[in-house]
């Protein structure tokens, strides 16, 4: 077998070139994904693309995994070493075992793989995507959520509801690791990166234990472990975390990370709240390889996509991205960092806290508690000669402050802010006490943005819907007969939902000199709202219809997202 990588391979055959490997691979550093995941995410492949291209150049077939029943005895090599290298056993012939891959050009993983299994290796190629869905449920060992709640007896494990079992640190550390709760944790984990869920949350009542997960940000309800095993749940996602499982009076917060392959890792931002009835866990999943960097795939339309790149490549001034929490804001703000990061810039962030981390990037978690605040963070930045210059969030006078003076003193700004749209932006920075006349001066644009759960593209069929209640959303009376309104009927993609993935919704408002007099004249937000739209800035209203329009939202949830004008 021919020791070449797939990169060299696209090179020679003229589908890339040079410049072009360079980026994908700066890519797959930035994101520590493979090099198939990341020729699918550039949209250099569709996956089915991808794995025609690898089979008739590596001259082995393709094959649908996800219709074979795996025989976990055809081979001695552990899930983990399977998962570490992305293969799985489909067949075995004497001391010959088939390996089904999805880049079969890794000779690395092919040697170690046959070291461990002590036979010759043959391949034959199949979709990534199923590899790992695959290799997930071999991980659970053919089981699901249902069957592994099935398993569970009240017996298996039985914790008191007593003040003294409770605060017993041993027995909840010992009952953290029986395995049924083991089994069900890690399930609880897997089953949320397979469904696409960006949170869960574990939720103890007075005789319900729930959980949830939000997808396309929206809770739904997952299951219901039996009540006993409360304590014992919540433990070992402690343990995990490294927080103290004897503390059950005050809140805290920690990270564990799940290692899925060599290539893959999601970290787990994990909550622990105290409530009437137990603690409740909430854990956001920060899934590096979901996470989309790419400005022209967020959902800005192509005019606001321009002014927003080109805010993020001026030298100097402050950008600023406003939204609620779960708004996608900070997407929004490690694309542009995406954007402008080079070699030959500077940059420095201030995060609380860190949920990815980049390449090239100097990342710092703020730590109030020890005096690193975002303040201490800043006025530290501009000691260390820097270029950009991200801000978490500003949330008082003195990170605002400090933000705006390195803005107007030649450093590009970007940060968020709690705000309902891009014209209040500019009043709640001169509410904090910031002068009126820096406002003005240092805010080069403001970007206002919702996410809006997108229609099934596998189910979405047309609608007919009431004028007068398209009328009352705010679309124009000539608008009405120019576009048919869309929505899914729900099929096993979407979960019988409607909907699948979600998409931004932006108002981009760059700072006029029309804005800027009216931020000197300490106008309120209504009027500075008005100009802008009197200069063609769209509302969030305006913005989402236009998704409406386009058949990538549908009208409830235009209204969920967004207020009326």
């Amino acid at each position: 077998m021919k020791k070449t990588r797939l990169g060299d391979i696209l090179l020679r055959k003229k589908v890339i070139d040079k410049e072009k490997l360079e980026e994908i691979r700066k890519n797959m550093r930035m994101n520590g994904e493979t090099l198939t995941t990341t020729l699918v995410k550039m949209d250099i492949f569709t996956e089915d693309a991808l794995v025609k291209f690898i089979s008739q150049s590596f001259g082995r077939p393709a094959i649908e995994l996800l219709s074979l029943e795996i025989d976990k005895s055809l081979t001695n090599i552990p899930i983990d070493m399977m998962r570490k290298n992305q293969a799985i056993p489909v067949k075995r012939k004497g001391n010959s075992i088939t390996l089904a891959v999805a880049d079969p050009y890794d000779i690395n993983s092919l040697d170690e793989l046959s070291f461990v299994s002590g036979g010759q290796i043959d391949v034959v190629i199949v979709r990534e995507s199923e590899l790992i869905t695959k290799l997930d449920e071999l991980s659970g060992s053919g089981q699901g959520l249902e069957d592994v709640m099935a398993e569970m007896g009240a017996t298996d494990v039985e914790i008191v509801d007593t003040e003294e079992a409770q605060t017993d640190g041993d027995f909840l550390a010992t009952a953290s690791e029986e395995a049924p709760v083991v089994k069900l944790v890690n399930l609880i984990l897997l089953d949320a990166i397979k469904r696409g869920a960006s949170d869960i949350h574990i939720e103890p009542y007075e005789k319900v234990l729930r959980v949830r997960y939000r997808i396309d940000g929206v809770l739904q309800e997952i299951m219901r472990p039996p009540m006993n095993m409360r304590d014992a749940i919540v433990s070992r996602l402690k343990i995990q975390s490294r927080l103290d499982i004897t503390e059950r009076r005050i809140p805290q917060d920690g990270r564990m990370k799940l290692r899925l392959s060599k290539a893959k890792t999601v970290d787990f931002r994990v909550s622990v709240l105290p409530t009437l009835f137990g603690e409740k866990v909430v854990m956001r999943l920060l899934d590096q390889s979901n996470l989309q960097t790419d400005l022209t795939k967020l959902g800005y339309e192509e005019k606001d996509l321009a002014l927003f790149k080109h805010a993020v490549n001026l030298p100097y001034g402050m950008v600023l991205v406003t939204g609620p929490t779960g708004s996608g804001k900070t997407v929004s703000l490690y694309s542009a960092v995406a954007e402008v990061n080079q070699p030959g810039i500077n940059i420095c962030t201030a995060e609380d806290p860190v949920e990815f981390n980049f390449m090239g990037i100097n990342q710092v978690n703020v730590n109030p508690a020890i005096g690193m605040d975002f303040p201490a963070a800043l006025k530290s930045f501009l000691r260390q000669d820097p270029d950009v210059i991200l801000i978490g969030e500003i949330r008082d006078y003195d990170t605002g402050a400090i933000g705006i003076k390195a803005a107007l003193t030649g450093h590009l700004v970007l940060a968020t802010l709690h705000t309902n749209d891009a014209p209040s932006t500019m009043t709640r920075m001169v509410n904090m006490g910031i002068e009126s006349f820096l406002v003005g001066s240092a805010v080069n644009l403001v970007t206002a943005q919702r996410l809006g759960r997108k229609i099934c593209s596998e189910c979405a069929e047309p609608i007919k819907l009431d004028a007068h209640a398209l009328l009352d959303a705010g679309l124009k009376k000539e608008d009405l007969d120019t576009f048919t309104p869309m929505q899914g009927k729900g099929c096993s993609i979407c979960n019988g939902t409607g909907y699948k993935g979600r998409v931004g919704v932006y108002q981009v408002m760059p700072v006029s000199d029309n804005i800027r007099d009216a931020v000197y004249a300490g106008k309120n937000s209504d009027e500075i709202n008005d100009i802008a739209v009197s200069e063609g800035v769209k509302t969030l209203r305006m913005a989402a219809l236009n998704k409406v329009k386009e058949g990538i939202l549908t009208l409830e949830e235009c209204l969920r997202i967004t207020v009326g004008d």
